[in-house]
């Protein structure tokens, strides 16, 4: 197999298994050997599944001679973030005290992909805890810092840094993630993939590391917004054993989406200005196929809140309660970041109405967001502002020098946001920054209303036909 297998979609790999132009035994070989080869190399890799997972490739190909054709993600291997439980094997949610931890029984997400035929072939790396307790370094895990497969000087973010790194390094077709504020669109954008997070409560959380219990969510990388909508169909759904469960399903049908020359879509030329200087070009580009594909833009300004501090808050408390025996037990101070152990032991102490009142703003904020999506049918801004950090440096530096300072404040702040709000977004590669030190990739950032997946989709895959940012590979050697 050449590279082009290992940076193929998942339609793609299905459909050649189903013409037996390789059998599943032959393509999760590859993947795994693919995956335990290079999977270190950027801190990807938290524990490969080889010899599960050639088992269960020999019972799908029986599948398919006998038949049974279940859906796209059949054949296809796949990687979670180590967040997910899966039965008898470790754990880890990347932080050391952890490390022996095995649960079991399989997160709910897995046994849904397990019924379509899917493979799992390895867990994935994360940042400690999914950041509980706020990280300050890029080496706040278990398995070290993620390294970012354009430039392995560079972070691929956080806290799904094993999906992104393998995902957009060729070693699986796509992963599974979370995201509480920004630990899927985050790694995405960095990464140069395409991150998918769902409306709250559309996928369960049952055998997922709980961080924030009003925010937790569990979402997708791949390499396109089709993959993405593939995966989620098959992930969605109501569960009475997850207490945030909307009880929704969800069918990926972006072609009966309504016509993209009836949307109206939001955006704020400030996001330009406010965006490093490197990244400016590709987002107005970004902007301009948007607007190219027939939908109407309008200039929009989220609403005046200090999100950033509002999402610290709730995560914060909730955090510190999910961790209280860890904290209590002094075992904290285990963690890779002290930083981070000292925050989550601060978050006890956060005081109860100081969180309900986040609550009660987050109540308002919702209701703010539904009045705009009252004018507007999807927002579109940079999924993130700054291009990926040096892992050698620590996050809370200084802040680079404006050239200027935008006199809006545009949809900056709309990652929390729509975390705080529960709101489904995607991030798609818009472009590269092409600076002298490497070429970086950049993220654009689609938002809609709550349950919105299927709007959102079939701008981003629009978006994904008319440019071909998400088919970049960085320079990854086999």
């Amino acid at each position: 197999m050449n590279d082009d297998v290992f940076f193929a979609g998942i339609t793609e790999l299905n459909q050649r298994w189903r013409t037996r132009e390789f059998s599943a035994v032959e393509l999760t070989r590859a993947f795994c050997e693919r995956l335990e080869k290079l999977g270190p190399r950027y801190n990807a890799l938290a524990l490969p599944m080889t010899a599960i997972a050639l088992r269960r490739a020999k019972d799908i190909d029986k599948e398919l001679k006998d038949g049974r054709l279940r859906g796209p993600l059949q054949a296809v291997p796949y990687g979670a973030k180590d967040l997910l439980a899966y039965a008898g094997q470790p754990t880890t949610w990347g932080a050391k005290p952890y490390a022996g931890q095995v649960f079991e029984e399989t997160a709910a997400v897995l046994q849904k992909l397990d019924k379509t035929g899917a493979n799992l072939i390895g867990k994935l790396s994360m940042v400690e805890l999914a950041g509980g307790g706020d990280y300050r370094i890029a080496g706040a895990s278990l398995f070290g810092p993620g390294l970012n497969p354009w430039d392995r000087t560079k972070w691929s973010g956080g806290s799904s840094s094993g999906p992104g790194s393998a995902v957009a390094a060729g070693l699986v077709p796509y992963a599974l993630g979370s995201e509480t504020s920004g630990s899927i669109l985050g790694p995405a954008a960095l990464c140069g993939v395409t991150g998918l997070r769902p409306t709250y409560g559309l996928v369960s959380r049952r055998g997922a590391m709980t961080l924030a219990w009003t925010m937790d969510k569990i979402g997708v990388l791949a390499r396109s917004a089709d993959d993405c909508g593939n995966v989620l169909q098959a992930i969605a759904g109501g569960d009475d054993r997850d207490e945030g469960s909307a009880g929704k399903s969800f069918y990926y049908f972006p072609q009966y989406a309504r016509p993209l020359n009836q949307l109206k879509i939001g955006f704020a030329p400030a996001d330009i200005d406010w965006a490093e200087p490197p990244m400016r070009p590709a987002l107005a580009a970004a902007i301009q196929a948007i607007g190219e594909t027939g939908v109407k833009l309008t200039e929009v300004e989220i609403p005046d809140f200090p999100y950033g501090d509002l999402a610290d808050i709730v995560i914060g408390a909730e955090g510190g309660a999910a961790f209280e025996e860890l904290i209590a037990s002094g075992r904290v101070d285990q963690l890779a970041d002290p930083s981070q152990a000292a925050g989550l032991r601060a978050n006890l102490g956060i005081p109860a109405k100081d969180y309900l009142r986040a609550m009660r703003i987050r109540t308002l904020i919702k209701a703010k967001f539904r009045e705009m999506f009252s004018d507007v049918d999807l927002l579109v801004a940079p999924a993130r502002y700054g291009q990926a950090p040096p892992v050698a440096e620590p996050f809370d530096g200084p802040d680079p020098p404006r050239d200027k300072t935008p006199t809006s404040r545009g949809l900056r702040g709309l990652t929390p946001a729509g975390n705080l709000a529960g709101l489904p977004a995607i991030s798609v590669p818009c472009g590269m920054t092409g600076t002298t030190s490497g070429r970086m990739p950049v993220g654009l950032q689609i938002l809609g209303p709550a349950f919105s997946e299927n709007m959102v989709l079939a701008l981003a895959n629009e978006f994904q036909k008319r440019t071909d940012w998400h088919k970049q590979r960085p320079p990854v050697s086999s």
